[in-house]
């Protein structure tokens, strides 16, 4: 049988108070750290201010928010649409282009994928009619 320390100790049914904690060595809750935090600190104000989140200052409310007067002004009908062509030819800029040769692969896959369904659509489409004759003798 193997006996550690802590069950050499404890075999005794005596506990010895100077090696017990006094206190968990880590606290688990973050109101148990802030606690500890102020009480390690001594700091009186951050017992009596618990309640306040931390960074808001206690005058923010006593001041009304700033109203904005100033509306933006709508630029021209022209100048939105000469805007919009710019923005979409500095995107069509980024595009990156498929050489002719990835074209016409991309475009052989396409076609044999859309021959393949309706080939597929169209045979179940002919099996269910037959099923369908067959059962209700149409």
């Amino acid at each position: 049988m193997v006996v550690s320390d802590n069950d050499a100790s404890d075999a005794g049914g005596e506990k010895d108070p100077e090696k017990e904690p006094k206190s968990p060595s880590r606290p688990v809750t973050a109101a148990a750290r802030r606690e500890r935090r102020a009480s390690a600190s001594g700091d009186a104000k951050a017992d009596a201010d618990k309640t306040r989140p931390a960074g808001k200052a206690k005058d923010a409310k006593d001041r009304p928010t700033p109203k904005r007067d100033r509306k933006e002004k709508k630029a021209s009908v022209f100048s939105r649409l000469v805007r919009f062509i710019r923005e979409v030819w500095a995107e069509l800029r980024k595009v990156i282009w498929p050489t002719q040769k990835q074209m016409i692969t991309y475009t052989t896959v396409v076609l044999v994928f859309v021959v393949f369904m309706v080939a597929l659509v169209s045979g179940l489409d002919l099996a269910f009619g037959k099923v369908i004759e067959v059962v209700f003798g149409a």
